[in-house]
């Protein structure tokens, strides 16, 4: 994966973690104004997860590496996702486009994070859909701390 530079989140935790990953999904919107792009087509995301917190925990780390791209490569690398669950063909706030994928990763990786006995928190995912389009999302309550 290429160097990338993201978006950096200002915050007062002792630590941050940024996990780079891409996986590779179909996906259509299912909008006339879309355009070409309510069609069925590929991509090949590019994501980086920012998860920030002050507490390491058992093994020494904010949280591993290895899971948080787990998370979202085992649900969605090779799937069309218009067929899971996260996203929906009638409610235009689940469309599949990169703003609500990258809203769906942050809901993926922050209810697994509310399980961690260290609470660490993700305040950024950065989602790349081509290259020269991306999305940025980040939790509003992230912001306010």
């Amino acid at each position: 994966m290429m160097q990338q530079i993201y978006p950096v989140v200002p915050h007062d935790y002792a630590y941050e973690i940024n996990k780079d990953f891409h996986f590779a999904a179909a996906h259509y919107v299912p909008s006339t104004d879309a355009g070409k792009c309510q069609h069925i087509h590929g991509h090949t995301y590019f994501a980086n997860i920012t998860i920030v917190g002050d507490t390491l925990d058992h093994s020494g780390f904010l949280v591993n590496f290895k899971t948080i791209k787990d998370l979202v490569h085992r649900r969605f690398d090779h799937r069309v996702l218009n067929k899971d669950a996260a996203f929906s063909d009638e409610d235009p706030s689940y469309f599949p486009t990169s703003e609500v994928i990258a809203r769906t990763i942050y809901e993926i990786v922050q209810a697994h994070l509310d399980t961690l006995d260290n609470q660490p928190k993700c305040v950024q995912v950065f989602l790349r859909e081509t290259p020269t389009s991306y999305c940025v999302y980040r939790p509003k309550e992230a912001s306010s701390q």
